[in-house]
């Protein structure tokens, strides 16, 4: 018990290290796309990087490409989901980023724009010039989902 209880902390503190490694230059350590094998920088406003608690690191070039990987492996418990900001292409946490849905700009990969931004009023900006609207992570996640069935149909 008392050795299983001390492995049990020792995973938890590795985890915790893993995932407080901050990802810097994420380009240049992963040049392309795990599935479709884009050039990340090229598509450097639209790309994402997940980080699993196995300690794995999954870069992609969209919204559609993180999708994949999320289906094929929703065994692994996701610690970090980053993605770039449509305007200035740094890495924001997914989750509390301002994305927007839609509009007439395609998107990368999905005919449906999703784009992410770091600020609200970058967000209402780009809705004001392309349309769309502002959805939280959950329902972009959702709105990619359906884009892969209707292209399958």
């Amino acid at each position: 018990m008392r050795r299983t209880m001390h492995s049990m902390l020792m995973l938890t503190a590795v985890v915790c290290l893993i995932s407080a490694i901050p990802i810097t230059d994420d380009i240049r350590q992963y040049p392309e796309c795990k599935y479709c094998g884009m050039d990340r920088q090229k598509f450097g406003f639209s790309r994402m990087l997940l980080r699993y608690d196995d300690g794995t690191t999954v870069p992609t070039c969209s919204i559609h490409c993180t999708g994949i990987d999320l289906a094929l492996n929703p065994h692994k418990g996701v610690l970090v989901s980053l993605v770039g900001d449509y305007n200035s292409r740094a890495l924001l946490d997914a989750e509390k980023a301002f994305w927007v849905l839609g509009g007439d700009k395609m998107g990368v990969m999905s005919i449906r724009g999703k784009w992410a931004f770091g600020g609200r009023k970058d967000a209402e900006r780009f809705i004001k010039e392309h349309g769309g609207a502002i959805v939280s992570y959950d329902e972009v996640m959702k709105a990619t989902f359906e884009d892969m069935y209707e292209i399958l149909r």
